[in-house]
């Protein structure tokens, strides 16, 4: 059975909590989305048991800090193992153009010439753009641009083994625009950045983010059974799922996971 690897639920500046990211592991491979904002990254695959060499593909989503910076550290565990014959095959990156140029920029700044020297080996960036279908592992994905109102960024939609359709929408809210690419979803992964009645507290919409109540509306509109709500604040900590689920079902019918980081959830 698929599995969603929760790696982090955090937004930029959290402390008690890591940055969001996850994993997705179907019991032969592992796709990694973003890596978070530093070496956390290693603690959090290593917590949830994931095998770094079972790790194929990395979506970087965007490139913000908090979502970019944890990918210097797989660059240089992959490398170590890739360098020490505990790898098979090669690794690849999927993210738009400027953010591979990015990335292999800071790298460059951070890490051995042993490691970089990878790139265009055995580490490979694939340019994705709006609408791109890439195979990752077994699955056929497809990437679309979020809109996003800060940095260029995309989400995904992919069909699982057993037929449900995942949806990542990214680190911010959901634009009609992209439509056609998350209806009929099963699975959506959203960002609630707080509650809606601490929004004059946390002020989300400055940040170009949603709260619980405005993801919870939309999977609702949109009839999609299984909501994950993540990439918050944690001034909440210890009663986050508690109180987003019982605002959360104010709006939303379905089944509504609010995760804490390196649990597990079947797909």
């Amino acid at each position: 059975m698929e599995k969603l690897i929760v790696l982090g639920t955090g937004n930029a500046m959290v402390t008690h909590y890591y940055n969001t990211c996850f994993a997705l592991n179907d019991g032969k491979g592992t796709i990694l989305v973003d890596a978070g904002g530093g070496n956390g990254i290693l603690a959090a695959l290593q917590a949830t048991e994931v095998d770094f060499a079972s790790i194929r593909d990395v979506i970087v989503t965007h490139e913000h800090s908090d979502h970019v910076l944890g990918i210097v550290w797989i660059v240089r565990k992959i490398g170590t193992l890739m360098l020490a014959d505990k790898y098979k095959g090669d690794l690849r990156f999927f993210c738009h153009k400027d953010l591979a140029e990015a990335i292999k920029a800071i790298c460059g700044y951070t890490l051995q010439k042993k490691f970089t020297r990878l790139f265009g080996e055995r580490m490979h960036f694939v340019q994705i753009k709006n609408d791109t279908v890439c195979r990752l592992l077994d699955y056929d994905v497809t990437f679309f641009d979020i809109k996003s109102t800060k940095a260029r960024q995309y989400g995904f939609t992919m069909q699982l083994h057993n037929g449900c359709k995942l949806t990542c929408l990214g680190d911010e809210p959901y634009n009609p625009l992209c439509e056609s690419f998350v209806v009929g979803s099963d699975w959506l992964l959203a960002e609630a950045f707080c509650l809606y009645s601490d929004r004059d507290r946390f002020k989300p919409y400055e940040k170009h983010h949603s709260t619980v109540r405005e993801a919870c509306e939309l999977a609702e509109q949109l009839n999609i059974p299984n909501l994950v709500l993540w990439h918050t604040e944690d001034k909440t900590f210890g009663q986050r799922r508690q109180l987003y689920t019982e605002e959360g079902r104010q709006f939303y019918k379905g089944n509504l996971y609010v995760p804490d980081d390196r649990e597990l959830i079947s797909l």
